[in-house]
C-alpha cells in the first residue's frame, strides 16, 4: 500500500469534518483580509471532466460572504463572443476590488476542450498559446492575484465517476456531450495538458497539481496550499499543511515519471 493510499484510507469522515471547518475558518480570515485591503483574488480550476471541480469549489465557497464571492462557470459561447477577442469574456467576470473569484474552467478552455474537440482552429489556438502568459502578467502587474490549479485524475478514476453520473439522478445536470467522449479522447487531452502546462506554467503564474483521485484528500490540500500561498497575517500557520504529494508546482519529471497521469 503506498503512503497515499495509506493516508486515505486512515482519513475518517469526522477527521475529514473537522479538518474542513478549521481550514473554512482559515478561509474567513482570508476574505476579512482580502475585503479590509481591497484585494483581488482569481483562482482558476482545471481538470479533465469529473475531477472534482464543483466539489472544490463548493467547499471554498461554503462559509464566505456570497457579496464578495462568485463562482464563474461559463457555458458555450455565443456568437458575438465567437466574433470578439478571446479574452473579453472572461474580463467581464474578473474579480474588483475586495472580491474572490472562482473559475470553474476558465480562458484554458481553449487549450483543452477546444483544442481536444476542434472547436476553434490551429491559429487560434497557437494565439491563445502565445498570448495567455502576457495575459496573466498584465493582470498580475495590476495587483490581481491568480492561483491555477488543474486537478489530475485517474482514466479508471474518471470512467467510475462518469459512470455514477448517468445512473445518479443527483448528478443528471452534470451530463455533457463532453461526457461521452471524454474517455475516447484520454490520450488527446493528455497532450493538450502537456502542451498547456509547458507553455503556460511560468514563475509569475504557475500551475499546481493536485491529485484528485481521492475527493476529500484533494478538497483539503487545496484550501490548506491556498493558504499557505496567500499573505494573510492572521491566518494559523499551525493548520493543516498541504501533503507535497497530493498538490505540487508542475515540472517535467512529474510527467516523465507519470506521477500526473498519462
Amino acid at each position: 500500500m503506498s503512503k497515499k493510499e495509506k493516508k486515505t484510507k486512515g482519513f475518517g469522515k469526522e477527521n475529514y469534518k473537522a479538518s474542513l471547518q478549521r481550514l473554512q475558518l482559515e478561509l474567513v480570515k482570508l476574505q476579512r483580509h482580502l475585503i479590509k485591503n481591497d484585494l483581488q483574488i482569481l483562482i482558476i480550476f482545471e481538470g479533465r471532466d469529473a475531477a472534482g471541480k464543483d466539489g472544490v469549489i463548493k467547499r471554498i465557497t461554503e462559509h464566505l460572504s456570497p457579496r464578495e464571492t462568485r463562482v464563474v462557470a461559463l457555458g458555450k459561447p455565443s456568437d458575438r463572443e465567437l466574433r470578439s477577442w478571446y479574452f473579453e469574456r472572461y474580463v467581464a467576470h474578473l474579480p474588483t476590488s475586495q472580491e474572490m473569484v472562482l473559475m470553474n474552467r476558465s480562458w484554458y478552455n481553449r487549450a483543452g476542450v477546444e483544442r481536444v474537440m476542434g472547436y476553434c482552429s490551429e491559429t487560434e489556438y497557437e494565439n491563445f498559446m502565445r498570448s495567455v502568459v502576457p495575459f496573466e502578467q498584465m493582470l498580475i502587474g495590476s495587483g490581481m492575484q491568480i492561483y491555477k490549479y488543474y486537478l489530475d485524475i485517474s482514466k479508471d478514476e474518471q470512467e467510475r465517476r462518469l459512470r455514477d453520473r448517468r445512473v445518479d439522478p443527483l448528478k443528471q445536470w452534470k451530463i455533457s456531450p463532453i461526457d461521452e467522449v471524454a474517455i475516447e479522447h484520454w490520450d488527446d487531452y493528455s497532450e493538450a495538458r502537456d502542451a498547456m502546462f509547458r507553455r503556460t506554467h511560468t514563475e509569475i503564474s504557475p500551475w499546481y497539481v493536485v491529485k484528485a483521485d481521492d475527493k476529500k484528500t484533494a478538497r483539503l490540500n487545496i484550501i490548506g496550499h491556498l493558504m499557505s500561498l496567500v499573505d494573510c497575517p492572521d491566518k494559523d500557520k499551525h493548520a493543516e499543511q498541504p501533503d507535497a504529494e497530493i498538490v505540487f508546482p508542475f515540472d517535467e519529471i512529474y510527467l516523465q515519471k507519470k506521477i500526473i497521469a498519462s
